[in-house]
């Protein structure tokens, strides 16, 4: 009888395991750094185009300023070296360790010239929506989102004959 519940339970715990969803993993040379502008190298991490949501890692070299842009999701943040901040808030600085959230809706233009930092800013963002980018008038000039940055990031990729990387959900 005994022997008869554990093969049951055996066969439970066999049935149970193989329906959960299995982690997915990158190791950190496994997705390469591309360009994405003047002084700004990208990592593509995750999509998820139908859910709106791209998670890259950037680095910026000191004293780069990206075009004035508005969230249309919420974006969270986590910098690992250098410093960082919006234009429209100098007093606050994201530094190493540092962790950020900005609502939907939020319009701001990032910066990595702070003063007295010569390390480039290296920070893990998450983004649900599109970046819209904003001219001096605040109109709409460009937008990225989850389906322009893989589109990006691929044809980087096959410009530096790199193979096409395997990106979470690409």
């Amino acid at each position: 009888m005994v022997e008869t519940a554990q093969v049951t339970m055996m066969a439970e715990t066999a049935q149970v395991t193989s329906s959960i969803p299995e982690a997915l993993h990158r190791g950190p040379n496994e997705l390469p750094f591309v360009s994405f502008g003047d002084g700004v190298k990208l990592q593509l991490l995750q999509v998820d185009i139908e859910g709106g949501l791209w998670i890259v890692r950037t680095r910026f070299e000191p004293g780069v300023t990206v075009q004035r842009h508005k969230h249309t999701g919420e974006v969270y943040a986590v910098t690992f070296s250098g410093a960082w901040k919006y234009l429209e808030y100098p007093d606050t600085i994201n530094r190493a360790g540092s962790y950020l959230y900005e609502p939907a809706g939020s319009i701001h233009t990032l910066t990595t010239d702070v003063e007295g930092v010569t390390e480039v800013m290296d920070t893990w963002f998450a983004i649900r929506g599109a970046n819209l980018n904003l001219n001096e008038a605040g109109e709409v000039e460009s937008m990225v989102d989850a389906g322009s940055i893989l589109q990006h990031y691929y044809e980087e990729c096959a410009k530096a004959g790199l193979p096409k990387p395997a990106v979470i959900g690409g």
